[in-house]
Formats: C-alpha cells, sequence, structure tokens
C-alpha cells in the first residue's frame, strides 16, 4: 500500500499523504489521534514518514489488544481462524442460530482483505477486526435496520414519529421560522408535522407561532415543500396537525393550496368509501397525506349526508370556550346551536379535507367510550397526559388499542425545550410530539425508537398494548403477560478514537467515561457508569461489567454514553447511541457513537459484550 501510494518514489510521506493513503486503505481516524500517532512514528522527526516508520504506525492505529486476544481464544494457531473456528465464535460468542455456515463464508468473502486468505475460506485478525468493526458486527441488529414489521395494523397500534411546531428551528418566542423545519424534520423520517396558521395579507394564509416576534412564511410555501419530501425517506403516511386560526375566507385558501397543490396525495375520502369501525393501516395509507383538524359533524355524514352532533374544540382551547361548551350539554336545543357555531367558524371546504384525525376535546376515558370512533383523536399537553398517567394508567393504554392520541409539550417550554417520550410511550400514546430542533436526550430517544423498521417513522406497539381487554399498567410490571423480568449484562470493554470535546482547550486530553441508560416503565429506570479513564480518548480500556434487571423488555431503549469526567464542573458530553433493546445483537459488538445532533462520527466507537 505504501510504495503505492509513494507518488514521486521518494520513500518518504508526509502527514496529508498519509492520511489520504488511510483513506484508499478504507482505514478511518480522527485527526487529532493520528497526528499524535504519526509525530510518534516520525523517529527521525523529518516529519515523514518512511515504509518501516509508516508500518509501525499503521499498526499503532490500528492494533487492538483486546481483539487479538479473543481471536487468539478461537484460533488454534493464533494466526488465522479456520471456517469451522469462525462458526464456533458466531453461535457460542454472538449466538447466531440459523445458518451460521453460509454466514461465516460470507464475512469471509466480504471483510478478509488476504486474496489468499479468502480462497482458503480462513478469517486473519485483520479480516476479524473488519468483520467486528461491520454493520455485522454491530450491536444494532442489521435485519430490523430494514423494514421488518407488519404494517398492516390500524394506524393507532404504532408509535409514530412526531414533530411540534415543525415550522420552528429555533425558539417558541423569537425564533426563525422555516421551511428548512419541514425538510429536517421529514428527512429524519418524522410522519406528524404541525402547521400553526393565521390570516395573512393579500388573502394569503401564514405559518407562524401566534402571539410571538417568531418570522412567518406562507401556508402555500409549507404545502409544496410538504409534497416534495413527504415521501422521500419513507412510504407510509404523513398526517399534518393543522392549528387552525384563520378566518373564513382565508380557511377556503387553505382548502384551495392543500387540494392543488398537493392533489393525489391529500387524502379526502375513507379508504373504501365505509364509515369504519377501526383506523386503516399504514400500508392501506401509502404515499397519503392526512389533515388532522376540527371537523363539521361526522364522518359517516360526509358518506351518508349530513347529520348533526356537537362541535370540538381545538387542540389549544382556551378556559371560557371550553368551558362554555361543557355548558352546553349535549341536548336538542343546545346540539343544534353548537353545530351551527361550528358552521360559522369552520369552512366546509377545509372540514371535508378531514377524514381520519378529527381534534375532539378529550372529556375522559368513558366518554369516549360510549361514542366509541375511532376516527377521532384529542391531544392533550404534557402535564394533563402525566395525571392520566398517574390515576388511570390501564384505562389509558386501553383508550391508546383502538384511538389516536397527540401529546404535545407545555406551553411554557418557550426555549423549544422536550419533555421525555418515555413515559408517554409507555401507556401507547402514538403521536408524541417533540422539538426537533432541540438536541438532547429526549431526541436520542426518539432517533433511537424509530432508527428501526427502515427509517419509516412507525413502530408497531408490542401486544399487549394492542389488546383492547390489556390489563397492562406501566406502574405494575406484573400486568404485563409474557415471561418474568430479564437481566441484561453489558461488559464495557473499551473504547475507539473518541473525539475531542469541542470546547476543550488545545492539547487536551479527554478522561472519558461510560453511562448506560435505561429508559423503560417505571420499574425499569436505571444507569450505571463506569470509572473514568485518565488522559486517553485513543484506546481507553474499561473492562467493567454492568447489569439491569427488564420486567417489561418490549418497552426498553438503551443509552449508551460517553462522557469527558471532570471533577470541578459537569462533565462533557462526547457521544451517544441509544437503541431499541429488541433490536440487540448479543455478543462482542461494537457501538458507533452519534453526535449530540444525532449524527455520526466515525471512527469513534466503543466495544462491548452483550
Amino acid at each position: 500500500w505504501f510504495q503505492r501510494a509513494d507518488k514521486n518514489k521518494d520513500g518518504r510521506m508526509n502527514f496529508k499523504e498519509v492520511q489520504r493513503l488511510l483513506k484508499m486503505m478504507n482505514v478511518d481516524m480522527n485527526e487529532h489521534h493520528a497526528l499524535r500517532l504519526f509525530k510518534d512514528a516520525d523517529k527521525s522527526e523529518s516529519g515523514t514518514l518512511e515504509g518501516e516508520e509508516f508500518v509501525l504506525f499503521y499498526k499503532a492505529l490500528t492494533q487492538r489488544e483486546e481483539v487479538l486476544s479473543l481471536f487468539q481464544e478461537f484460533s488454534e494457531d493464533g494466526k488465522k481462524l479456520t471456517l469451522l473456528e469462525l462458526v464456533d465464535f458466531l453461535q457460542q460468542e454472538q449466538l447466531e442460530s440459523e445458518g451460521t455456515e453460509e454466514l461465516a463464508m460470507e464475512l469471509i468473502d466480504k471483510y478478509e482483505p488476504s486474496e489468499t486468505a479468502r480462497a482458503r475460506h480462513v478469517l486473519s485478525v485483520d479480516g476479524f477486526l473488519m468483520y467486528l468493526c461491520s454493520p455485522e458486527g454491530s450491536i444494532f441488529n442489521p435485519q430490523h435496520r430494514a423494514l421488518w414489521q407488519d404494517m398492516n395494523q390500524p394506524l393507532c397500534h404504532y408509535f409514530i414519529s412526531s414533530s411540534h411546531n415543525t415550522y420552528l428551528i429555533e425558539d417558541q418566542i423569537r425564533g426563525q421560522s422555516s421551511i428548512e423545519g419541514y425538510i429536517r424534520a421529514l428527512k429524519r423520517g418524522c410522519r406528524c408535522l404541525e402547521v400553526d396558521c393565521w390570516d395573512g395579507p393579500n388573502g394569503e394564509p401564514m405559518v407562524y407561532h401566534g402571539h410571538t416576534f417568531t418570522s412567518k412564511i406562507p401556508f402555500r410555501e409549507v404545502v409544496s415543500t410538504l409534497g416534495k419530501y413527504a415521501f422521500k425517506t419513507s412510504d407510509y403516511p404523513v398526517i399534518l396537525s393543522l392549528e387552525n386560526h384563520c378566518s373564513m375566507e382565508q380557511q377556503e385558501v387553505l382548502a384551495q393550496q392543500l387540494k392543488d397543490i398537493l392533489g393525489e396525495q391529500l387524502l379526502t375520502t375513507t379508504t373504501h368509501r365505509r364509515v369504519p369501525t377501526q383506523l386503516p393501516s399504514p400500508e392501506d395509507l401509502k404515499h397519503k397525506i392526512l389533515l388532522k383538524g376540527k371537523k363539521i359533524g361526522r364522518l359517516e355524514d360526509m358518506l351518508e349526508g349530513p347529520g348533526d352532533e356537537a362541535p370540538d374544540v381545538s387542540d389549544d382551547e382556551n378556559g371560557a370556550e371550553a368551558e362554555e361548551r361543557r355548558k352546553a350539554k349535549v341536548g336538542g336545543i343546545q346540539h343544534s346551536c353548537a353545530l351551527q357555531k361550528d358552521k360559522e367558524t369552520l369552512a366546509q371546504a377545509l372540514s371535508d379535507c378531514v377524514v381520519y384525525c378529527k381534534n375532539v376535546s378529550f372529556r375522559g376515558f368513558r366518554e369516549a367510550r360510549s361514542h366509541s370512533r375511532p376516527s377521532e383523536i384529542s391531544s392533550l399537553s404534557e402535564a394533563k397526559a402525566r395525571k392520566l398517567i398517574r390515576d388511570s394508567g390501564n384505562e389509558f393504554v386501553r383508550h391508546n388499542t383502538w384511538q389516536l392520541t397527540r401529546i404535545y409539550p407545555s406551553g411554557m417550554r418557550t426555549d423549544s425545550s422536550n419533555y421525555s417520550p418515555q413515559e408517554m410511550w409507555n401507556v401507547g400514546c402514538q403521536i408524541v410530539a417533540l422539538n426537533f430542533q432541540t438536541a438532547g436526550t429526549d431526541m436520542d430517544l426518539c432517533d433511537g425508537l424509530f432508527s428501526q423498521n427502515g427509517r419509516c417513522g412507525y413502530v408497531l406497539k408490542p401486544p399487549f398494548m394492542r389488546d383492547k381487554e390489556t390489563l397492562f399498567n406501566p406502574s405494575d410490571p406484573s400486568s404485563r403477560e409474557g415471561p418474568g423480568p430479564i437481566t441484561l449484562t453489558i461488559q464495557v470493554i473499551s473504547g475507539q478514537q473518541l473525539p475531542k470535546v469541542a470546547s476543550s482547550k488545545a492539547g487536551a486530553i479527554i478522561d472519558p467515561l461510560v453511562r448506560v441508560e435505561i429508559h423503560g416503565v417505571p420499574a425499569d429506570q436505571a444507569h450505571q457508569e463506569t470509572k473514568y479513564i485518565e488522559n486517553n480518548g485513543f484506546n481507553p480500556r474499561w473492562d467493567e461489567t454492568l447489569q439491569f434487571q427488564l420486567h417489561v423488555p418490549e418497552l426498553a431503549l438503551v443509552r449508551f454514553v460517553v462522557e469527558d469526567y471532570d471533577k470541578t464542573s459537569r462533565n462533557d458530553f462526547v457521544g451517544q447511541f441509544t437503541l431499541a433493546f429488541a433490536n440487540i445483537k448479543p455478543g462482542y459488538r461494537h457501538i458507533h457513537l452519534l453526535s449530540k445532533d444525532g449524527t455520526s462520527m466515525p471512527p469513534s466507537s466503543l466495544f462491548v459484550h452483550i
């Protein structure tokens, strides 16, 4: 390799050339670590490496003691793994059960760099390391990266990736409103977007956060962006949550723009033109955009001709209106008055665009059950949801087996901070809206849950959260039918080329520690951490074992966090990786770390045994 890259044949290479060579050899490296090793290998201090020095440098950069000793445990001669030795390793350590011989052949073909070894069906230590660092050697089950779940269940049986005030890319008071917010959310697999509409100049409705100083964007721009990007990342339906503050005239414009710009993509009638007894499935609604908003009358009236029914309020209803409507007990006169009032405040054309997601205000689980309309949806603030979880956890789980629920952040979160989506998922809430623009643990959990199933934005809930008669209550794990608790044992072995902390002084080296967090039902919430290793971000070794009991593994997410220990102030964040327990592969695995905003940072990783 060195000779191939030594363009001018002078037998030496400077750091830039060495970097290019490593790229050619497909060796990822962190510049800061590589430069330090380059200087160590440059014994002659010439600023260049000669052939022999390069070999030293390459070994220092790629050698992994812990991988070598694992390799030697299974290799009889310590130099290679035969096909059968590799099969033993895959079965005994990686707990691969089906087709291990085919898998072993595949891995050798794919990852063994030496042609002679490939021809002999053996794996060298270099090939073994390449396999361990590959997607097949990752902690994330590669079969679950693709679409692997049943997509034919009713919409309410899935967790749905959802964003709050999607148009904001900063805070909620003075922040920028931007089309970029929608593009970013859709590219991340988000399937429920929010739009706040207000009357704008020249009859053009505008999108912004009302009564604040956030900037404004025309509604038509949001809709055309949606039409363009809705199905780039996922084929499954997008729900557009409409917060409508427009006059009757501009509501007509909203409806017209939705129909003109989205055309066939906008769902305007039920899937079989029948009154639904349950919600359609993501599969039924592929490439469709559903409007969520207020609606005049009932869904059946659309299909059978007009009927009448009490109207409903918007998500963020104000107290006085709500009170007034509560007093209007559903008796004959009030009933038709209320319907009349809805007709006076809501344009029929816009109402007709709402099919499966009719906003209704939440008046208790019993009330919802008595109407039993799967096409209605209530929105609850995080505080209201927490109270319901506390007081009637099981009823909440049952409610979410047949109807959609949307949760939104408290109005006090003007800084666009988030709440933990986990407690809402624990009761089966499907549309848990988060501020996608705000990085942190809550968005890591969201990205972690939705990084599976082809990143399509829909994840099937476990069976005990899809059964209308379920006894499950997240505060009592024994209410879940199924085997008892599972023990998760994680040996944190080593770290590789961890990045420097952005704010650190030049030349500072991190003191890394690893924290493993379990996010799940209250009984499973836990975290443990390793000790910190002084001054080593290149190849820290912890060799520590952490253990957790999981009572409801189906709902658990596992978050690995690396921090730079600081005894005087808060530790600095270095990297993290979050995934659902259901997607973890056992055995010796690499965890490829992500940055604060969820982007990858090769070659930074952790090496663990599960």
